[in-house]
């Protein structure tokens, strides 16, 4: 990550710290900064809420491309709950009516619920909204990877090459070796073993003698 992003991270640290944080003057300076995370592939949650809340205070100023940039930054942290919060500051109006928006809100929902194969199919129609979104792909492949290695103990090749929207078959060892995963000749990939995890917790509860006596002394 490059000096001008850290300082210009710094830079928006003092200025939402301070009244300016409700400054729409400050728009300007966000919104750059916004289109900088994308480029270098770097995030920062606490200033686009910034923006989005600025927006809902100064619905004149408000920006369809910045705000979708917002959204798709927000899906690179998944499974975190960030996507979620930028939707609900964001008016009902613009999910609706703005094109950009509605896909990247759909594009999210598919991915929250876990439909893979219909978001690589989505984002293929729609590959013009993460021009200029650095790593947005392998960013999501890490969450996809992330919800394979809680869910599956042994996974189909195929069906791993799908969920990571990967026709030509060329990320697949990529991932398995980033997450040590292994894969036998029929083509099962071993994900993880899901009861060695599940380890059985003794639980003593200790009662003394006075505390039995008092309670068979009121049920008599």
């Amino acid at each position: 990550m490059s000096s001008s992003f850290e300082q210009m991270r710094a830079n928006v640290g003092k200025l939402l710290r301070g009244i300016d944080r409700y400054n729409p003057e400050n728009l300007a300076t966000l919104e750059r900064y916004v289109e900088t995370q994308a480029k270098e592939n770097a995030y920062d949650l606490e200033a686009n809420l910034a923006i989005l809340k600025l927006y809902q205070f100064n619905p004149a100023y408000f920006q369809v491309t910045v705000t979708s940039q917002i959204l798709l930054k927000a899906l690179t942290n998944l499974p975190h709950t960030d996507f979620t919060l930028c939707k609900c500051m964001i008016d009902q109006t613009h999910q609706q009516e703005e094109r950009p928006i509605r896909q990247i809100l759909y594009l999210g929902n598919l991915l929250e619920t876990c439909h893979f194969q219909s978001f690589w199919s989505s984002l293929e129609e729609n590959r013009e909204f993460i021009d200029g979104i650095t790593g947005f792909e392998d960013s999501v492949r890490k969450f996809i990877c992330h919800v394979v290695g809680i869910t599956y103990q042994n996974i189909e090749h195929r069906l791993l090459a799908e969920m990571l929207g990967d026709p030509l078959d060329t990320q697949v060892k990529v991932w398995m070796s980033k997450y040590g995963w292994t894969e036998n000749e029929e083509g099962q990939i071993f994900i993880f073993n899901q009861e060695e995890s599940v380890k059985p917790k003794n639980i003593v509860e200790k009662i003394d003698f006075e505390s039995v006596s008092s309670i068979m002394a009121t049920s008599q």
